[in-house]
């Protein structure tokens, strides 16, 4: 099993806070984002790691270089302003390399056990979704009807009806056919010049086509939060690094 971490953006919204970091830097309890995402992918496993890099660049490759614990890759989009899309297209190879692949955003601070649900999934292709949605448009949503994924979108298509629905956290497992068949949908997106779309569009098309058989694991409970506005910031480290301290 490989994975693939996208680490290019700049993070603007999170304003002062975010200093000239990329968010995949922020420290929580003395300790990155991403020195937690190397070690916690480690301890599943995975044979390697391919890291799209964009932004301040150079630290990231620093601070890989000082806690990598297996052998790590970096791929760098030098439009990684141009959206997530792009980034997605940017690891095409490392989607193609033919096994299984965990697909991870930088800028969430997680417990362990969360990445161990995934890895360790019966379902060759999953996500992990998280019953406890947050209200409004910015989390991504999981629509679930008789157990089957039936929308994956910021706002859901109002005409698809759902039985409940819960937020991604935006790490995925893929099948080497899913990951494969991800990387054709990306390049498509690049054809059409829809590269400013967010990533999770090409993978929503492919959840929703059902070419590939596609689940979910429920974490509802475990502590994580994606870092994206300072109010994230005081919430990861007020609430969720005491939680994920707890289970160590």
């Amino acid at each position: 099993m490989q994975a693939v971490i996208l680490a290019a953006g700049v993070g603007n919204r999170l304003g002062e806070l975010g200093g000239d970091r990329p968010k995949s830097l922020l420290e929580f309890g003395g300790r990155s984002l991403l020195a937690r995402h190397l070690d916690a992918l480690a301890e599943v496993g995975i044979a390697g790691l391919t890291v799209c890099v964009g932004y301040r660049r150079e630290a990231i490759e620093a601070e890989i270089a000082r806690h990598a614990r297996v052998p790590v890759t970096t791929v760098y989009n030098p439009l990684f302003r141009e959206g997530s899309v792009r980034s997605l297209w940017t690891v095409r190879e490392a989607l193609r390399y033919g096994g299984e692949v965990l697909l991870m955003d930088a800028d969430v601070l997680y417990a362990p056990r969360l990445l161990q649900t995934l890895a360790a999934s019966t379902h060759a292709n999953c996500l992990l979704l998280d019953r406890d949605l947050p209200p409004g448009d910015e989390p991504v949503k999981i629509c679930v009807r008789d157990g089957r994924i039936v929308e994956f979108r910021k706002i859901p298509d109002p005409t698809i009806a759902y039985d409940f629905a819960g937020e991604s956290v935006g790490f995925f497992k893929f099948s080497s056919a899913a990951a494969a068949d991800l990387a054709a949908r990306t390049e498509t997106y690049l054809s059409q010049q829809r590269e400013r779309e967010a990533y999770e569009e090409p993978i929503r098309d492919m959840v929703l086509a059902r070419s590939q058989p596609f689940a979910f694991e429920d974490i509802t409970g475990m502590p994580w939060i994606e870092i994206d506005f300072p109010d994230d910031v005081r919430r990861a480290r007020d609430d969720i690094l005491p939680r994920i301290a707890h289970e160590s």
